[in-house]
Order: structure tokens, then sequence, then C-alpha cells
């Protein structure tokens, strides 16, 4: 379905309802430039790293990333996780997983407050920016302590700039494209005010210390555009 959402008057902040998880695949593929590139990325990474063990994506919302995987990962005992506080979410995520035939495990888990599975692997794809930083550093915390010895941490995130006319330049370059995907001046309004509180952006770097926080040893940028990218992050 068409995300047309915001075509009528915003009510309330934005969440993960039942009538964003009808439209999510559609407006998550208009509203994030190199989406594709950026799944694709994360699935050549976790097929080049992990042999064996689990997979678990973290705020897998419709189930792209494992549906991928599992057609994809030559490994057919790699365990492949899904986790979404989103019962909407899941739903939509169960029946692609069934049409595709794909053997995936999904948990409705909220990550911050559940036990996370140990895994080769962690993926969390504009997750974090919807988790308060001072919770959202705790969760990094608990995926680096679930992954095994020499596991890797992928995850994708808005961005902001530290310099006030580069972030500018930024957001208004990302509006253009967001126009470009047909979405007009009225709606990119109302969801930037229904976003407002609830996706808190970190900058690029503020994203690498968090990784180094936690412990992992490296983190490094593998997709940049504007004012989105995707993360790598390992651990000894």
């Amino acid at each position: 379905m068409q995300d047309d959402i915001f075509k009528k008057p915003i009510e309330k902040q934005f969440e993960f309802n039942e009538e964003v998880a009808g439209v999510f695949d559609d407006m998550i593929s208009r509203s994030i430039p190199g989406y594709e590139s950026i799944l694709r990325l994360t699935e050549k990474a976790l097929i080049e790293y992990v042999t064996e063990g689990a997979i678990t994506d973290i705020g897998c919302s419709t189930a792209n990333l494992l549906i991928k995987l599992s057609q994809n990962i030559k490994n057919k005992h790699i365990r492949l996780i899904g986790i979404d506080d989103s019962e909407s979410m899941l739903k939509i995520a169960a029946k692609k997983a069934a049409a595709y035939e794909a053997t995936i495990e999904l948990l409705h888990l909220d990550a911050v407050e559940s036990p996370l599975p140990t895994s080769r692997a962690f993926v969390a794809n504009f997750t974090l920016q919807f988790i308060r930083p001072i919770i959202r550093e705790q969760l990094v915390q608990k995926i680096f302590d679930s992954l095994e010895d020499g596991g890797m941490f992928l995850f994708a995130e808005k961005l902001i700039s530290e310099d006030k006319k580069l972030n500018k330049f930024i957001i208004d370059t990302y509006h253009d494209y967001k126009k470009e995907q047909g979405y007009s001046e009225l709606e990119i309004m109302r969801k930037r005010e229904a976003l407002e509180n609830v996706l808190v952006p970190y900058t690029e770097e503020e994203n690498k210390t968090l990784c180094k926080k936690a412990g992992f040893y490296h983190a490094e940028t593998l997709f940049r555009w504007g004012n989105f990218a995707l993360f790598i992050a390992l651990k000894k």
C-alpha cells in the first residue's frame, strides 16, 4: 500500500501502529535515500562474516532483511531472529515470511527490557534513533554483551551535523529528495512534527563513540547519503 498517512492532519506523535505497518515498506523505501543499498550492504556483510550461530535483527519491522538473508545465506542452519515491539509490524512480517517460505523466528519483545539471544551478529537498522539517549547507551551495551567473541553489530541511523549551516543544507537536500518521491511539502512538515522528540538523531561521531564506549574495538561508516548512514562495529 502507498504511504499517504500524512496527507491528513496528525493527531498524535509518530508510532509504529497498524496504520504505519500497513504502508511501512512503501514509506521506508521512499523516505530513506539509499535504503536498498543499505539493505544490500547489510546483507552482504552478514553473509561474509557470519558462518554459524545466530543473526538477530532488533527492530526487524516487516522482516525485509531477514527474508533476503533466508534466501541467500549459504548455511541454512544459521538462526535468523527478528525482534520488534510492534505487534502490527510482526503480523505483516509473519505473512511475508510465509509467502517467501523464509525460516525466521519472530519475537514480540521490547529489546530494552528483555534479554537478547546470544548471537554472532546483531542488526538495528533505523531503530536506535527511536530510543531515548540514556536508554540507547544501555541497549548498545546489552548488544555488545550478548555478542559472541568476534561478532559484529550493524546499524543504520538518521544523522545530524554539528555544523548548523551544513545541517540545514543536508536537511533541505533530504526534503528535496522526498518531494522527488512524491511527498508534498505538507506531508513532509506533518511527518517532521509527528517525529519531533520521538526520533532523536546523533552525529556520525556520536554513533561511533557509543559503540566504542560499549566495548567494540572498531566502528566504521559503511555507507552515507546526507543525513543517513550505515555503521559496522566489531567485537574482538
